[in-house]
């Protein structure tokens, strides 16, 4: 049996966060990996429910077992999810600290609305016949 497609949260505003989700949906052609939703949206407000906390603002990824994976910890999950050569490019994420990409992470975050900007839509523009793949 198939696991159930896992869940990529993100900034519904940021513009970085959009273009990741696009990465990502090109890549995962076949939708059998990740659904996606906006933090802000009613999936996003029910994983922060079950954490019993806030979550970041940027990228986080519910997994099919339930866990939330934030900040680097998210990145370097969906590229080990998606096709080669991503899960290779993600490999020298094994023999880094966390917390050296964390901070790195966490760098790129705080500059992401000066550096790429903001939108207006919680969802990226993503053509009609993948929009079932968003839960909103």
């Amino acid at each position: 049996m198939k696991a159930p497609p896992e869940r990529l949260l993100y900034d519904g505003s940021c513009a970085l966060c959009h273009w990741a989700v696009r990465f990502v949906v090109v890549r995962d052609a076949r939708g059998d990996v990740f659904r996606f939703a906006p933090l802000a949206g009613v999936a996003g407000q029910r994983a922060a429910a079950a954490a019993g906390k806030p979550l970041p603002d940027s990228l986080v990824v519910e997994t099919g077992d339930g866990r939330l994976l934030t900040r680097s910890a998210a990145v370097v999950h969906v590229m080990r999810r998606l096709p080669p050569p991503w899960p290779a490019l993600a490999a020298p994420a094994r023999v880094v600290p966390t917390f050296v990409l964390d901070a790195l992470y966490d760098l790129v975050a705080r500059t992401r609305y000066r550096l790429f900007g903001r939108t207006d839509s919680a969802c990226p523009v993503i053509p009609d016949q993948l929009r079932s793949r968003f839960d909103l």
